[in-house]
């Protein structure tokens, strides 16, 4: 199964390549809308809040350093995507058999389709010196058995990701700070860190850019980000999606989710990416079409280093 399109996350530097089917292709560039959150504490803050300021400030510090980073790390990285095809299911009338009378209307077969599950599992290695990445990969595991693949290529159809550490640079860097709006809304704790969530949107009439934007959970000691949920409004070629709605007479939504628990000398790395197609009803029910797990674990760090320019 190829894949069926691109995402493109904060700074045209991480990728994600998406086919939740076969037969659909697209080339884009964003991504997804912010999961709920119900244990976000709502608060209001101003732009100009001294506090926001702050925080921000200690965010473009934060991207300033890892931009300048160079590093070395294994880790173990485990896909698991679902792709439920029931949706897609054809509803077709059945040619007519000799004799029948035609004046019994056509037959009427309807797809029978299961959710199709699969799983990788690979050592992965990224490299970074002067500016320059490397990652390689090994297949260890392939849908529960065991393989033994160097210089392996990600074989999902659904999703896969890379240089997810700068997704933040695109949201946060100093540069590109003055194209968003940004607001304190809320308090909720993340790995044992009481985060300062903060949304961020562009500003009004800010030039067209690839860049995402979303919402940040912020370690306000340090101003490391913990999490981001991004905004599905800039996915390039969503109307591949909204097509797929129509077809299903329902609402397209995506949600994609990072997450950055590993730490090593105040660099935060990717733990975990969630993605998630789902379309809804009128009423707000949603059908999840496709899921994707990648968890990043197992951190084995041999150079975490900000370079001095």
């Amino acid at each position: 199964m190829r894949a069926a399109g691109r995402f493109v996350i904060g700074s045209s530097l991480v990728i994600f390549a998406m086919a939740v089917s076969s037969s659909i292709e697209a080339h884009s560039s964003p991504a997804a809308r912010p999961l709920q959150s119900p244990g976000v504490q709502a608060s209001a803050a101003p732009s100009q809040d001294p506090a926001l300021a702050a925080l921000l400030a200690k965010t473009a510090e934060y991207c300033r350093r890892l931009e300048a980073s160079a590093f070395d790390f294994v880790c173990r990285e485990e896909i698991r995507e679902t792709i439920d095809p029931k949706l897609d299911a054809v509803t077709k009338p059945a040619p007519s058999e000799p004799g029948t009378s035609p004046f019994l209307g056509p037959k009427v077969i309807i797809s029978t389709v299961r959710k199709m599950k699969r799983s990788f599992v690979y050592d992965y290695q990224c490299v970074r010196a002067e500016g320059k990445i490397r990652e390689t990969r090994t297949l260890i595991e392939e849908n529960g058995k065991k393989r033994n693949a160097p210089n392996a290529k990600l074989e999902t159809s659904i999703v896969a990701w890379g240089l997810a550490l700068f997704g933040p640079v695109g949201l946060f860097g100093e540069r590109v700070q003055p194209a968003y709006d940004f607001a304190i809304v809320g308090r909720e704790p993340v790995g044992g860190i009481e985060a300062v969530v903060v949304d961020a949107k562009p500003k009004p009439g800010a030039p067209p850019s690839r860049d995402l934007y979303g919402k940040a959970w912020i370690d306000p000691a340090s101003g490391e980000i913990l999490k981001i949920e991004w905004s599905e409004s800039r996915v390039g070629r969503f109307d591949v999606f909204a097509q797929r709605g129509e077809a299903f007479k329902r609402t397209p939504r995506l949600a994609i989710v990072s997450e950055f628990s590993a730490e090593k000398n105040g660099l935060r790395f990717p733990s975990r990416l969630t993605v998630e197609e789902a379309y809804l009803k009128e009423s707000g029910k949603a059908f999840v079409r496709s899921t994707t797990d990648v968890v990043y674990k197992d951190f084995k760090f041999f150079t975490v280093t900000v370079e001095v320019r």
